[in-house]
């Protein structure tokens, strides 16, 4: 039993950390507390879910977070680059009230009925783990989080433009003045964060329900990893998320009365011992 509670927290930890490292790249680069990051998770699944009927879950892994990164970089073209030079509040109101929208959007084209995604044929089949028997496709789902916590690392590490994001991070007005086109930078980090978050939705879609509200669930387990791990930390996002994971996975097992409340104690904790977070806070 343990074992198989274990499993079950490192697949949503992974799950989170496609979600939550697309958040922290936002707010490292924008300093920018995206309310709608959670909606286009929603809306990934939701596509993902649409053209999956009129193709397959391949297609639709593919089609899905690509058209959240087109999405994501009018975002960032017709909003955040507008409000860079406003009160923090009032970005923050508008991304919760793009939120809304979208939520509403979601409800008006599909309806508030519940729908699942099937999982594919190619991954729907038990695997034996230490003597228990748990789907291949949850295996799946630990791959792409491991594959995209890794890729991030080294893109931002080795990479030319992920030099420049990092510089853009720490100082986008000396940046800027090295030649570095911050708009276009940002745009693109932006639409790839979006991605990330529509990727997240449909990876999601074969074993969570999908509804208009799943939106709001998963965000604030996406803002108490990205708190937990330290504002625009990658790396502090990727241990808190494994570190939520866990924690909910057998919190629901083992302490059911207080299991939903066991993040923010964590979170709270962790805010009285090191305020910056696990990682540090990028400033």
């Amino acid at each position: 039993m343990l074992a198989i509670q274990l499993f079950n927290g490192l697949v949503y930890g992974a799950l989170l950390i496609v979600m939550c490292s697309g958040l922290a790249l936002i707010y490292g680069l924008r300093r920018v507390v995206n309310f709608a990051h959670g909606a286009l998770y929603m809306l990934g699944a939701y596509i993902g879910f649409t053209v999956a009927g009129y193709s397959n879950f391949w297609v639709a892994l593919v089609v899905a977070p690509a058209a959240m990164a087109v999405v994501g970089v009018l975002l960032d073209r017709y909003g955040f680059r507008l409000l860079q030079d406003r009160e923090p509040l009032n970005v923050m109101l508008v991304t919760f009230g793009l939120l809304l929208i979208l939520e509403d959007l979601v409800v008006f084209i599909w309806g508030k009925t519940n729908y699942s995604l099937f999982t594919p044929k190619l991954l729907d089949f038990p695997v034996n783990l230490l003597g228990h028997d748990v789907p291949a496709y949850r295996v799946a789902v630990i791959v792409v989080g491991a594959t995209v916590a890794i890729g991030l690392t080294l893109w931002l590490r080795w990479s030319r433009v992920g030099l420049f994001v990092r510089a853009a991070s720490t100082d986008p007005v000396t940046t800027s003045m090295q030649g570095v086109n911050t708009d276009a930078l940002s745009a693109g980090v932006v639409g790839l964060g979006s991605a990330l978050a529509g990727l997240a939705g449909v990876v999601a879609a074969p074993f969570l329900s999908l509804s208009p509200h799943m939106s709001s669930d998963v965000l604030i387990d996406s803002f108490v990893v990205v708190v937990i791990g330290g504002l625009g930390s990658l790396a502090g996002a990727f241990v808190a998320a494994l570190l939520l994971g866990m924690m909910q996975s057998l919190g629901a097992v083992y302490l059911p009365e207080v299991s939903v409340l066991l993040p923010f104690i964590f979170m709270i904790a962790v805010l009285i011992w090191k305020p910056s977070g696990l990682a540090g806070s990028r400033t």
